[in-house]
């Protein structure tokens, strides 16, 4: 601990937004660029080096917080470095997309701001690849071994690379045409430019990773087919199975799921289209979903100059600290939390009729209604109760030219005939069975990330890559592997 009385004398202090003005008019990360190191040593210095550190058991990663806390507030980079990447792959991604339960789960927490852990995090992350501390670690010798990933998320990119530099020949396969799931389409610039993915994918390649994009597996390539080719194969396909919204109106025109609309705004920013064919512009825009999807279409239909966006979530209102009998302490509390694309919308008051923050509290959607051309023109919801029962006489319309829905995922997508091709297991819920050890029903092949755990946080993505990877290994080398395994595929997040 650099400072022993850091948590006592420094407020927290967290990464500075670009002003709404300015960042709205642009797709580039909504922080100040170069803010972050001059105030990040100080923010270090805040962590206690507790004698049991919760924050290592709130992050599935198992991250060495205190450990490189203390070598940033004495700013040894290289050793900070080392020991982030010592349990993270990709801590440029976790450092901006994460909702960072480690520090939920910070001792400091207890009763004051808890550290800016997710901001030393990418502080590290981003100094290293300026400074030159993240080379490519391709393996000193090749096993012989081939492995087939299925899926270029985080849980496949993490395995990926972990088996790769144990010396397996490892392919990925995509079925878009960039590697990167769905932080290449799905998560806005705004929240992580891509570059930051490129640079990550140019070290894997000259690792020796293998990437075939623009081929879906069980269509391209038969699963079977596949299968015999490689001696592993690890499914990290995701939970792309979206939740739909069964009201009536559902068919009229106008009315999308979310990832049908964010991949087009990401590929605008690619380059590859002028203007997305779903484009907010001038349209009185609904998202249906309270979560980060939500978020990222608000910010989304912001950007692309929209007349109105409200968010209707179903919860109530959340307290604006932990309620300490119902989500203890170290517990991810469910309180209010104003995402960048929230501030924007307050700021910019593109929901008039709604809370500041654009967002409807304890709303549920009953209907949509159109004009006589079919296209979606109106959304009719109702307020409800605790225990979601229509509250009398509390219906309300809202102007809709734009519907989005954003209710999460149910599983693995089987419309490209992989699960059915290969025979695979599903758990009642739709995802992919397995076993202690990530196995599958059939043999050889593996199952890890959001297709067998369900929709998760990306923390718990990558820690499944790593986790797969291991196992992995141990079979195709007949013995104990020296790749880590941070997670079981049974283990879950604190909860009560």
């Amino acid at each position: 601990m650099a400072d022993p009385k850091g948590f006592m004398t420094t407020p927290r202090e967290e990464y500075p937004r670009r002003p709404v003005e300015e960042r709205v008019r642009d797709w580039n990360e909504v922080y100040v660029p170069g803010a972050l190191l001059p105030i990040i040593s100080r923010q270090a210095d805040r962590c206690m080096d507790c004698g049991v550190p919760f924050c290592h058991e709130a992050c599935p990663l198992g991250n060495l917080i205190p450990e490189w806390n203390d070598l940033v507030s004495r700013e040894d980079w290289r050793a900070a470095s080392d020991r982030l990447h010592a349990t993270n792959n990709f801590p440029e991604f976790t450092g901006r997309l994460c909702p960072a339960p480690c520090e939920a789960g910070c001792v400091l927490a207890i009763n004051q701001p808890a550290v800016t852990i997710k901001n030393v995090e990418v502080a590290i992350a981003d100094r290293a690849w300026a400074d030159g501390l993240t080379p490519p670690r391709p393996p000193d010798r090749l096993s012989g071994r081939t492995v087939a990933v299925i899926g270029s998320g985080p849980t496949g990119l993490a395995a990926a690379q972990q088996l790769t530099r144990a010396g397996h020949t490892v392919a990925v396969y995509e079925r878009a045409d960039r590697i990167g799931g769905l932080m290449r389409y799905g998560i806005p610039a705004f929240k992580m430019e891509k570059r930051h993915l490129d640079q990550r994918l140019g070290q894997m390649r000259a690792e020796g990773t293998k990437f075939r994009t623009s081929t879906v597996v069980g269509r391209d390539i038969g699963a079977a087919e596949l299968r015999a080719r490689y001696d592993a194969v690890i499914l990290a396909v995701g939970a792309t199975a979206w939740r739909d919204l069964p009201v009536p109106g559902r068919e009229l025109q106008g009315v999308h799921q979310a990832m049908e609309y964010l991949p087009f705004a990401d590929r605008v920013c690619e380059g590859d289209l002028e203007t997305s064919p779903l484009s907010a512009a001038g349209k009185h825009v609904v998202i249906v979903g309270g979560g980060d999807t939500g978020a990222d279409c608000l910010g989304t239909a912001v950007r692309e100059g929209a007349a109105s966006v409200t968010q209707l979530d179903i919860y109530p209102l959340p307290e604006a600290e932990r309620d300490h009998d119902s989500e203890p302490w170290p517990t991810y509390p469910k309180i209010y939390r104003l995402s960048a694309a929230h501030e924007e919308a307050d700021a910019l008051e593109t929901a008039p009729t709604a809370h500041a923050d654009a967002r409807i509290f304890a709303a549920s959607t009953l209907r949509f209604t159109g004009d006589a051309a079919g296209h979606v023109r109106s959304l009719h919801l109702v307020e409800v109760d605790a225990g979601r029962r229509p509250v009398d006489g509390s219906g309300r319309t809202l102007p809709a030219d734009l519907v989005l829905l954003a209710l999460g995922f149910s599983g693995p997508d089987r419309h490209d005939g992989l699960i059915d091709q290969l025979g695979l297991a599903l758990e009642p819920r739709g995802t992919i069975a397995r076993d202690a050890e990530f196995a599958t029903n059939v043999p050889g092949v593996y199952a890890a990330g959001d297709a067998a755990r369900g929709q998760s946080l990306i923390v718990w993505a990558i820690a499944e890559g790593r986790a797969v990877a291991a196992a992995v290994d141990r079979r195709l080398t007949g013995g104990d592997s020296r790749l880590p395994t941070p997670i079981g595929p049974y283990d879950r997040p604190m909860q009560v």
